[in-house]
Order: C-alpha cells, then structure tokens, then sequence
C-alpha cells in the first residue's frame, strides 16, 4: 500500500498567513506545508484541503482515479471547492466500515477530540491509521500493529504512548508526524524531537510505503539532558518520554516539609506529568538501572543525587572526608556509572551544569562542583545521547 502526503500541515498551513511567529518564519523550501491530505493507492483520499490538484500535481499524482473521499475533522473557514473529478466528501460514523471495489477496506474509529479517525486496510494487507489533527484514539484496538500511523505526533505525544500500550503501533510501525503547525521550530528542531519519540517528518508530495521498515528511527536508549537553572531540561526529558505509555519518575531531591518554595517545585513537576507515570523518590540509582524490564526511566537529578551521596561521605567534614569519604564517594558514583552503562532500559537522566558558573566562594561549593563536573563526565560517557538546554532550547552535543 502506498500512500502519498499531498500535505502535512495543520489545517490553516505551515507557515500560518499572516502569523509573525518564529516558526512561521522559517518555513520555507521543504519546511511549508499545505492542510494535510493523503492519498492512498491514488483511489482514496483521507481529507480534502485547499489546492489540492496542485498539491497533487506537485507530488505527480493524479485525482482522476479517486474513488473515495473521507474527511476526518470540521473544516473552519470558507467552504473547499471541490474539483469536478472528484466524489462527494463524506465523514463515516464511528464504526462504519466500507470496502472499495479495488480491495481497500476502511473503518471509522471513534477519537477524543473533534473527528473521525481512520483505519485502512490495503489489498496487500498493509494497515494504515490516519488520526486528525489534535486527536487521539477513544475506543479499543483489535488486530495486529499498523504498519503505518500518521497523526498529530507534536501537539498528542499521549495518543502515540496509547496506541503502543495498546499495542496499535509496535517497534515496526512507522509513525509520521502530519497536520504539522508552529508549536516547534521547523527543520532540526522538529526532526530532533520527532526521533527522540519514535517518530519522524516527510515533505508534502513524499509517498510512503506502508511496512517500510528501514527509515523508523531508533529511540535512544540512555540520554543525558544537562542544563543550568530554569533551562528547560527537566521539561526536554520529560518530553523525549512523553510518547510512552509508562514512565518511572525517579526524584532523587526526596521531601522537606519545611520549605514550601520547594514544595510549590515538586507540585509543578509532578502535575506536568502524564497520569500514567509512577513517581518514586529515592536515591538508591543502581537496583532501578539493573533492573532487566520496566518501563523507561526518567531520573531527576543526578545533582540532587550527588547531593545525598556526598552528606552520607561526609563531605563537608574535613577529617571524615580525608579519612575515607572520598573514596567512598567515589566507590558510590563508580557503581551508578556502571549500572547506567549496564542498564536494558531506556533512561533519561538530568544533571546541572555548574561548570560555567562563577567559582564559588567556598570550598565546599568548589567542592560539589568539581565532583559533579566529574559525575556528568563519567554518566555522558555511557550515554548515546547528550544534551544541553540553554534558555529552553537543546543543544545536542551527542
């Protein structure tokens, strides 16, 4: 089955008129984008946007064999003209099903926004899943994987981490980012977050091949997110995360009843956070990272980490830290770098990056950025992926 993405964009286009964004800005070349629209085997058509037999030129396709058009979301605006070859758009209720005299069989599946998604199955027996733009699925799944999902990876990283628990989209299935708006600069940035979750991008005009397998990127397994205050890194690994249908928080920075400013942090962050997530506060790193199965971890921070490791040294005692709490320490940070080079599961850790800072005034904060320059070293060495956030944005540095 193939299918070609006559447009990928969000329903208003990419660059929106007249927006003055920054995104908008800086689409341009492959980077516009058009309403999406999808063509399948040239006989069905998923959504019909405006200049849709330039869209379909462009992409060298021809409207004449089209046999069907569904559309999957309310249009807002002037009415579409609809070219003359062309049937009437219908939108199925959820559950219909249709066959088409060609072999393609279709059914609606019910969303949770405003809508209709799309099943396709293909003559060759290719699966296709087509969701509208903001939407995710609100009904059960039967059968094997899609081979293909296209839908709003960006705005619903959620409806990606449903359709893998229920095992709708496996480790085969090529899921493609479409209705594509402003929220994320265009080009790197957006290729960059897409794989981080499993997903990927293509130009309008690209045709796909359901049960391709050899373009799906590969989702890292261990990824380092380092930044200074207010950066933006907890919310970037969280992010790289947010597509999964479980995640373990570790919080390392543990309870203090008697700071509400730290409170009012912890509430933030654990609020943010997807409601199929478990929290657990600890700083015992090792078991978790040798643990063989699990869902993914997200480990925050390995600061506060170093942090209890270094009290439970002795570090800000003179006599106890020369009298074997370096050493100790030092045995206790060995241990965590081998369990995150060890590990079978999929890790995000954060870290600060104290390293560009003024030096502090006291030897104990010279201290505790030294060893936590040291810990950052060692754990991005076992990492394939390291990142650095500044004022929000992520700096791959691996």
């Amino acid at each position: 089955m193939h299918v070609t993405l006559l447009g990928t964009g969000a329903p208003a286009g990419l660059p929106r008129p007249g927006c003055p964004c920054a995104a908008c800005a800086r689409a341009f070349g492959d980077e516009v984008r058009t309403a999406t629209a999808v063509l399948v085997d040239g006989v069905l058509l998923l959504d019909l946007t405006p200049g849709l037999a330039l869209s379909a030129a462009r992409a060298g396709q021809s409207l004449h064999g089209i046999r069907q058009v569904l559309l999957s979301h309310p249009h807002e605006g002037p009415a579409l003209e609809l070219p003359r070859e062309l049937p009437v758009p219908v939108r199925l209720p959820d559950g219909r099903e249709l066959t088409l005299l060609d072999g393609h069989r279709v059914r609606a599946l019910a969303v949770d926004g405003p809508g209709t998604g799309y099943a396709v199955t293909g003559p060759d027996g290719g699966r296709l899943l087509y969701l509208p733009p903001g939407a995710g699925p609100a009904g059960e799944f039967a059968g094997p994987a899609y081979d293909l999902c296209l839908l709003d990876v960006v705005q619903r990283p959620d409806a990606l981490a449903r359709l893998r628990g229920a095992g709708a989209a496996a480790l085969t299935t090529d899921v493609v980012a479409v209705h594509l708006d402003h929220d994320v600069q265009p080009g790197a940035e957006l290729r960059r977050r897409l794989a981080a979750l499993g997903a990927r991008t293509e130009p309008d005009g690209a045709t796909l091949t359901a049960g391709d397998y050899r373009r799906i990127p590969d989702v890292p397994r261990r990824t380092l997110v380092l930044g200074g205050a207010r950066s933006g890194k907890s919310a970037e690994a969280e992010r790289r995360l947010a597509a999964f249908p479980e995640v373990m928080y570790v919080a390392t920075g543990g309870r203090r009843g008697d700071d509400p400013e730290w409170t009012a942090r912890v509430t933030a962050h654990r609020e943010r956070r997807p409601p199929g997530w478990t929290t657990v506060e600890t700083c015992d790193l090792v078991p978790l990272l040798a643990q063989a199965e699990g869902p993914p971890l997200l480990i925050d921070c390995l600061a506060l980490w170093l942090t209890d490791a270094m009290d439970a040294a002795g570090a800000w005692e003179r006599e106890r830290w020369a009298d074997g709490g370096a050493r100790e320490l030092a045995a206790r940070t060995a241990a965590l770098v081998a369990a995150v080079r060890g590990t079978q599961r999929t890790v995000v850790l954060v870290s600060n990056e104290t390293g560009s800072g003024i030096v502090p005034a006291t030897a104990s904060g010279r201290l505790f950025r030294d060893e936590l320059g040291r810990l950052n070293a060692a754990v991005a060495a076992e990492c394939e992926h390291v990142l650095l956030t500044v004022a929000g944005t992520a700096l791959p540095l691996r």
